[in-house]
């Protein structure tokens, strides 16, 4: 099951679609492509007191305003810190010749989602020889260590 943080989740009443702009809220981070991609924190959105979405670098400067539609914004993505394999059977599918390995990807603001490692033969192959090769070092550590 995949879980989310709501830094991920559309505000509420947002209607997602193909043409639908990205409406960031408070807190969250944007790129400007008005101002070449610029990223920065979103710190006021369109109201009655601001007509624009107001943005300032994460670290710190100088303020800059971006449309009050949200046009030229665009969502930074969480970055991911790893990936681990679920406890699942491994599929290989002969026709594709691959093979797919369940993985939870983690991000950096403690989301997670499942996906899929897909592997040729080649890298099953190869892979299976690093961990073979872990396997002995680990063996060897624990021999090393009575």
């Amino acid at each position: 099951m995949a879980e989310q943080t709501s830094k991920q989740l559309p505000a509420q009443g947002a209607e997602l679609s193909a043409g639908a702009p990205f409406r960031p809220r408070l807190g969250d981070l944007a790129s400007d492509l008005a101002e070449k991609g610029r990223i920065g924190v979103i710190v006021a959105v369109p109201s009655a007191s601001s007509a624009s979405y107001h943005l300032r670098p994460p670290g710190g400067g100088r303020e800059w305003s971006a449309r009050s539609s949200g046009a030229t914004l665009r969502p930074v993505p969480v970055p991911v810190t790893h990936v681990s394999p679920l406890k699942r059977d491994v599929i290989y599918d002969h026709r594709a010749q691959q093979a797919a390995l369940p993985v939870m990807v983690h991000r950096e603001d403690g989301g997670m989602s499942e996906s899929v490692l897909i592997l040729t033969p080649g890298q099953v192959e190869l892979y299976r020889i690093q961990l073979d090769h872990i396997i002995e070092q680990r063996h060897q550590a624990r021999e090393g260590n009575r």
